[in-house]
Protein backbone atom coordinates (compact mmCIF):
# COMPACT_ATOMS: atom_id res chain seq x y z
CA UNK A 1 0.00 0.00 0.00
CA UNK A 2 1.42 3.81 -0.71
CA UNK A 3 2.68 5.26 2.07
CA UNK A 4 0.28 8.34 1.05
CA UNK A 5 -2.48 6.01 0.70
CA UNK A 6 -1.37 4.82 4.42
CA UNK A 7 -1.67 8.01 5.48
CA UNK A 8 -5.18 9.38 3.89
CA UNK A 9 -6.60 6.43 5.70
CA UNK A 10 -5.35 6.95 9.26
CA UNK A 11 -5.96 10.36 8.91
CA UNK A 12 -9.61 10.07 7.26
CA UNK A 13 -11.29 7.02 9.72
CA UNK A 14 -10.91 8.77 13.20
CA UNK A 15 -12.01 12.64 11.27
CA UNK A 16 -15.09 10.64 9.65
CA UNK A 17 -15.49 9.08 13.01
CA UNK A 18 -15.19 12.77 15.37
CA UNK A 19 -17.61 14.08 12.19
CA UNK A 20 -20.45 11.51 12.60
CA UNK A 21 -20.32 11.63 16.53
CA UNK A 22 -20.79 15.56 16.20
CA UNK A 23 -23.27 15.05 13.69
CA UNK A 24 -25.09 12.46 15.59
CA UNK A 25 -25.09 15.56 18.56
CA UNK A 26 -26.61 17.93 16.37
CA UNK A 27 -27.61 21.27 17.27
CA UNK A 28 -25.21 23.85 18.25
CA UNK A 29 -21.93 21.87 18.44
CA UNK A 30 -22.89 20.53 14.49
CA UNK A 31 -23.10 23.86 13.25
CA UNK A 32 -20.22 25.02 15.25
CA UNK A 33 -18.17 22.41 13.87
CA UNK A 34 -19.65 23.25 9.95
CA UNK A 35 -19.10 26.90 11.27
CA UNK A 36 -15.06 26.24 11.67
CA UNK A 37 -14.97 23.90 8.40
CA UNK A 38 -16.86 26.60 6.41
CA UNK A 39 -14.18 29.53 7.37
CA UNK A 40 -11.23 27.43 7.23
CA UNK A 41 -12.46 26.49 3.60
CA UNK A 42 -13.10 30.36 2.84
CA UNK A 43 -9.70 31.17 4.18
CA UNK A 44 -8.08 28.82 1.42
CA UNK A 45 -10.49 29.66 -1.26
CA UNK A 46 -9.13 33.57 -0.52
CA UNK A 47 -5.26 32.04 -0.57
CA UNK A 48 -5.86 29.87 -3.84
CA UNK A 49 -7.61 33.83 -5.32
CA UNK A 50 -4.49 35.42 -4.17
CA UNK A 51 -2.27 33.03 -5.89
CA UNK A 52 -4.28 33.53 -9.08
CA UNK A 53 -3.51 36.94 -8.62
CA UNK A 54 -6.91 38.17 -7.97
CA UNK A 55 -7.01 38.52 -4.37
CA UNK A 56 -10.53 39.07 -2.85
CA UNK A 57 -11.71 42.14 -0.59
CA UNK A 58 -11.69 39.59 2.47
CA UNK A 59 -13.53 42.30 5.04
CA UNK A 60 -16.77 42.21 2.10
CA UNK A 61 -16.30 38.20 1.70
CA UNK A 62 -16.79 37.81 5.30
CA UNK A 63 -19.52 40.00 5.58
CA UNK A 64 -21.07 38.02 2.88
CA UNK A 65 -20.38 34.62 4.52
CA UNK A 66 -21.50 35.76 7.77
CA UNK A 67 -24.97 36.91 5.96
CA UNK A 68 -25.48 33.33 4.44
CA UNK A 69 -24.42 31.47 7.92
CA UNK A 70 -26.34 33.90 10.54
CA UNK A 71 -29.57 35.17 8.92
CA UNK A 72 -32.13 32.42 9.48
CA UNK A 73 -35.12 35.49 9.53
CA UNK A 74 -34.59 35.76 5.98
CA UNK A 75 -36.35 33.07 3.95
CA UNK A 76 -34.40 30.24 4.26
CA UNK A 77 -34.61 28.93 0.65
CA UNK A 78 -35.15 32.25 -0.48
CA UNK A 79 -31.46 33.41 0.31
CA UNK A 80 -30.12 30.23 -0.68
CA UNK A 81 -31.50 30.26 -4.10
CA UNK A 82 -30.40 33.83 -4.63
CA UNK A 83 -26.65 32.36 -3.38
CA UNK A 84 -26.36 29.73 -5.67
CA UNK A 85 -27.55 31.96 -8.53
CA UNK A 86 -24.70 34.44 -7.35
CA UNK A 87 -22.49 31.86 -7.38
CA UNK A 88 -23.36 30.36 -10.81
CA UNK A 89 -22.97 33.75 -12.10
CA UNK A 90 -20.07 34.28 -10.29
CA UNK A 91 -18.17 31.24 -11.92
CA UNK A 92 -19.40 32.12 -15.31
CA UNK A 93 -18.16 35.50 -15.37
CA UNK A 94 -15.13 34.58 -13.87
CA UNK A 95 -13.86 32.16 -16.76
CA UNK A 96 -15.22 35.08 -19.35
CA UNK A 97 -11.66 36.67 -17.86
CA UNK A 98 -13.04 40.06 -17.60
CA UNK A 99 -10.54 43.05 -16.56
CA UNK A 100 -9.17 42.47 -13.18
CA UNK A 101 -11.27 44.66 -10.85
CA UNK A 102 -14.13 42.94 -11.60
CA UNK A 103 -12.71 39.60 -11.03
CA UNK A 104 -11.53 40.67 -7.99
CA UNK A 105 -15.23 41.27 -6.76
CA UNK A 106 -16.08 38.00 -8.58
CA UNK A 107 -13.41 36.55 -6.49
CA UNK A 108 -14.84 38.23 -3.19
CA UNK A 109 -18.48 37.18 -4.11
CA UNK A 110 -16.69 33.42 -4.66
CA UNK A 111 -14.95 33.40 -1.89
CA UNK A 112 -17.84 34.54 0.44
CA UNK A 113 -20.50 32.29 -0.81
CA UNK A 114 -18.86 29.05 -2.28
CA UNK A 115 -17.33 27.20 0.75
CA UNK A 116 -20.06 28.75 3.01
CA UNK A 117 -23.28 27.93 1.07
CA UNK A 118 -22.43 24.01 0.67
CA UNK A 119 -21.53 23.71 4.50
CA UNK A 120 -24.31 25.82 5.59
CA UNK A 121 -26.75 23.35 3.27
CA UNK A 122 -25.24 20.29 4.90
CA UNK A 123 -26.99 22.06 8.39
CA UNK A 124 -30.16 22.69 6.72
CA UNK A 125 -30.27 18.75 5.60
CA UNK A 126 -29.22 17.60 9.09
CA UNK A 127 -32.49 19.70 10.67
CA UNK A 128 -34.97 18.74 7.93
CA UNK A 129 -37.51 16.64 9.65
CA UNK A 130 -37.43 14.79 12.97
CA UNK A 131 -34.07 14.92 14.58
CA UNK A 132 -33.76 11.37 13.67
CA UNK A 133 -34.78 11.78 10.09
CA UNK A 134 -32.40 14.91 9.57
CA UNK A 135 -29.43 12.61 11.55
CA UNK A 136 -29.82 9.76 9.00
CA UNK A 137 -30.53 11.87 5.85
CA UNK A 138 -26.69 13.64 6.99
CA UNK A 139 -25.13 9.82 7.16
CA UNK A 140 -26.86 9.03 3.99
CA UNK A 141 -25.51 11.85 1.94
CA UNK A 142 -22.04 11.52 3.74
CA UNK A 143 -21.84 7.74 2.59
CA UNK A 144 -22.92 7.84 -0.93
CA UNK A 145 -20.00 10.45 -1.31
CA UNK A 146 -17.44 8.55 0.41
CA UNK A 147 -18.55 5.62 -1.36
CA UNK A 148 -18.57 7.36 -4.67
CA UNK A 149 -14.75 8.23 -3.36
CA UNK A 150 -13.78 5.18 -2.94
CA UNK A 151 -14.83 3.56 -5.78
CA UNK A 152 -13.92 6.11 -8.31
CA UNK A 153 -10.49 6.16 -6.59
CA UNK A 154 -9.39 2.53 -7.05
CA UNK A 155 -11.97 1.94 -9.78
CA UNK A 156 -9.83 4.56 -11.90
CA UNK A 157 -6.73 3.46 -10.29
CA UNK A 158 -7.44 -0.16 -12.08
CA UNK A 159 -8.92 0.27 -15.14
CA UNK A 160 -8.34 3.86 -15.66
CA UNK A 161 -7.42 4.73 -19.41
CA UNK A 162 -9.71 7.74 -20.68
CA UNK A 163 -8.91 11.29 -18.90
CA UNK A 164 -11.54 13.21 -17.73
CA UNK A 165 -10.05 16.36 -18.11
CA UNK A 166 -6.61 16.42 -18.97
CA UNK A 167 -5.54 19.92 -18.58
CA UNK A 168 -7.88 20.18 -15.39
CA UNK A 169 -6.91 16.95 -13.31
CA UNK A 170 -4.67 14.67 -15.64
CA UNK A 171 -5.27 11.74 -13.08
CA UNK A 172 -8.85 11.65 -13.02
CA UNK A 173 -10.01 9.52 -15.68
CA UNK A 174 -13.87 8.09 -16.90
CA UNK A 175 -13.75 4.62 -15.46
CA UNK A 176 -13.28 6.08 -12.56
CA UNK A 177 -16.12 8.65 -12.99
CA UNK A 178 -18.31 6.05 -13.80
CA UNK A 179 -17.34 3.35 -10.68
CA UNK A 180 -18.08 5.85 -8.64
CA UNK A 181 -21.85 5.72 -9.49
CA UNK A 182 -21.95 1.49 -8.25
CA UNK A 183 -19.95 2.88 -4.84
CA UNK A 184 -22.51 5.97 -4.01
CA UNK A 185 -25.27 3.70 -4.32
CA UNK A 186 -23.96 0.87 -2.15
CA UNK A 187 -22.48 3.60 0.59
CA UNK A 188 -25.95 5.12 0.17
CA UNK A 189 -27.49 1.31 1.10
CA UNK A 190 -25.85 1.41 3.57
CA UNK A 191 -26.39 3.99 5.01
CA UNK A 192 -30.45 3.65 4.36
CA UNK A 193 -30.09 0.53 5.80
CA UNK A 194 -28.30 1.30 8.79
CA UNK A 195 -31.45 4.06 9.40
CA UNK A 196 -34.37 1.32 8.85
CA UNK A 197 -32.44 -0.71 11.24
CA UNK A 198 -31.76 2.12 14.07
CA UNK A 199 -35.51 3.97 13.44
CA UNK A 200 -38.69 3.08 15.57
CA UNK A 201 -40.46 4.82 12.52
CA UNK A 202 -40.11 3.77 8.77
CA UNK A 203 -37.70 6.57 7.36
CA UNK A 204 -39.07 8.55 4.70
CA UNK A 205 -35.71 7.79 2.65
CA UNK A 206 -36.22 4.11 0.33
CA UNK A 207 -34.41 2.59 -2.13
CA UNK A 208 -36.28 4.46 -5.04
CA UNK A 209 -35.68 7.52 -4.00
CA UNK A 210 -32.07 7.15 -3.25
CA UNK A 211 -31.26 6.14 -7.06
CA UNK A 212 -31.69 10.21 -8.34
CA UNK A 213 -30.07 11.16 -5.22
CA UNK A 214 -26.99 8.81 -6.03
CA UNK A 215 -27.20 10.17 -9.63
CA UNK A 216 -26.40 14.06 -8.22
CA UNK A 217 -23.79 13.00 -5.89
CA UNK A 218 -21.81 11.06 -8.80
CA UNK A 219 -22.08 13.62 -11.11
CA UNK A 220 -22.07 16.91 -8.82
CA UNK A 221 -18.92 15.36 -6.80
CA UNK A 222 -16.91 15.08 -9.43
CA UNK A 223 -17.44 18.73 -11.15
CA UNK A 224 -16.84 19.97 -7.23
CA UNK A 225 -13.65 18.32 -7.54
CA UNK A 226 -12.79 19.57 -11.07
CA UNK A 227 -13.60 23.57 -9.90
CA UNK A 228 -11.33 23.42 -7.40
CA UNK A 229 -8.88 21.54 -8.83
CA UNK A 230 -9.15 24.42 -11.49
CA UNK A 231 -8.68 26.79 -8.98
CA UNK A 232 -5.37 24.82 -8.04
CA UNK A 233 -4.03 24.50 -11.09
CA UNK A 234 -4.49 28.16 -12.02
CA UNK A 235 -2.81 29.25 -8.56
CA UNK A 236 0.33 26.73 -9.18
CA UNK A 237 -0.12 24.80 -6.04
CA UNK A 238 -0.66 20.73 -4.81
CA UNK A 239 -3.66 21.44 -2.05
CA UNK A 240 -5.37 24.18 -0.76
CA UNK A 241 -3.31 24.26 2.52
CA UNK A 242 -1.66 21.13 4.23
CA UNK A 243 -3.82 21.30 7.86
CA UNK A 244 -5.16 17.10 6.99
CA UNK A 245 -2.14 15.16 6.75
CA UNK A 246 -2.52 12.84 3.38
CA UNK A 247 -5.60 15.26 2.06
CA UNK A 248 -4.67 18.67 1.76
CA UNK A 249 -6.99 21.64 2.81
CA UNK A 250 -10.61 21.37 4.01
CA UNK A 251 -11.15 22.67 0.80
CA UNK A 252 -9.59 19.64 -0.68
CA UNK A 253 -11.43 17.31 1.63
CA UNK A 254 -14.87 18.14 1.42
CA UNK A 255 -14.83 20.07 -2.08
CA UNK A 256 -17.30 17.53 -3.60
CA UNK A 257 -19.54 17.85 -0.74
CA UNK A 258 -19.81 21.70 -0.62
CA UNK A 259 -21.50 21.53 -4.07
CA UNK A 260 -23.55 18.11 -3.22
CA UNK A 261 -24.83 19.55 -0.47
CA UNK A 262 -27.52 22.34 -1.84
CA UNK A 263 -28.67 19.97 -4.80
CA UNK A 264 -29.76 17.40 -2.31
CA UNK A 265 -31.20 19.64 0.60
CA UNK A 266 -33.82 21.14 -1.95
CA UNK A 267 -34.15 17.20 -3.39
CA UNK A 268 -34.45 15.88 0.23
CA UNK A 269 -36.71 18.64 0.99
CA UNK A 270 -38.83 18.63 -2.30
CA UNK A 271 -38.89 14.79 -2.80
CA UNK A 272 -37.88 12.57 0.67
CA UNK A 273 -39.60 15.15 2.94
CA UNK A 274 -42.27 16.26 0.61
CA UNK A 275 -41.70 20.17 1.50
CA UNK A 276 -42.39 20.99 -1.95
CA UNK A 277 -42.38 24.71 -1.70
CA UNK A 278 -39.53 27.22 -2.57
CA UNK A 279 -40.22 29.90 -0.33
Amino acid sequence: MEANLKKRIATAVPGALLFLGILWIGGGWFRFMTGLLAFGALLETRRLFKAIGYPDYFLLSLLIAANVWFSPEISTRFNLTIAGILIITAIYSYLRRRHVRPRRWLATLFTGLYAPFGFYMLTEIRALGTDTQGFWLAVILMMMIWGNDIFAYFGGKRFGKRPLAPTISPKKTWEGFYWGFPGAFLGGLMGLLLASANSIVAHPMTVLTLIPAVGIVSVAGPLGDLLESRLKRLAGVKDSSNIIPGHGGIFDRFDSLILIAPLLYFYFAAVVMGEIGMF
